[in-house]
């Protein structure tokens, strides 16, 4: 919610894949298949614990390109396989603590995504990520609205990943 009190857009973005449904719902819901490819472009996940059901977690950790290490935790809420999954995601430190955004103080602590996984003709799959802040101050709110552009980069290249992966993975 924006100070007026009322919500700005959420961020969405989506992408095709030439894969099945229920090999790109297994890329998202099995830890060793997240690790090989999962965040940005240029960064490697060095860790990747997942307790796949409502209420548990996805905690994991990343090596930037400079070698920098930047941890994240989703906090899983519904799990509809292999059609959708809602989750929280958060910046964490390696013991799972929430934490703020290393390079945006003011990006919202917490972030409430939904993805969908939707058949498409041919056997592939289209993935769609809504994303928008979670009980987020006005200040964060307006930091998320700005930074809409920026995400599309950040996911496009992790969508990037993921089709990279699918292109091997069965």
């Amino acid at each position: 919610m924006t100070a007026a009190g009322t919500k700005s857009a959420d961020f969405v973005i989506s992408r095709v894949f030439d894969a099945p449904r229920d090999l790109v719902w297994k890329a998202f819901s099995d830890p060793e298949r997240m690790k090989a490819w999962w965040g940005p472009k240029g960064f490697t996940v060095i860790a990747s614990k997942m307790d796949f059901r409502p209420g548990g977690t996805y905690h994991y950790g990343m090596k930037s390109p400079t070698g920098a290490p930047m941890w994240g935790k989703f906090r899983y809420r519904e799990i509809v396989p292999p059609q959708r999954m809602v989750l929280i995601n958060a910046f964490s430190d390696e013991a799972g603590g929430i934490t703020r955004h290393p390079m945006a103080p003011t990006w919202p602590l917490e972030m409430l995504s939904t993805f969908t996984f939707d058949e498409e003709a041919g056997g592939r799959t289209k993935v769609t990520i809504r994303w928008s802040a979670y009980n987020a101050t006005a200040e964060e709110q307006k930091t998320f609205d700005a930074g809409h552009e920026g995400m599309r980069g950040g996911w496009g290249g992790t969508m990037d990943q993921l089709a990279t992966y699918l292109e091997t993975a069965r």
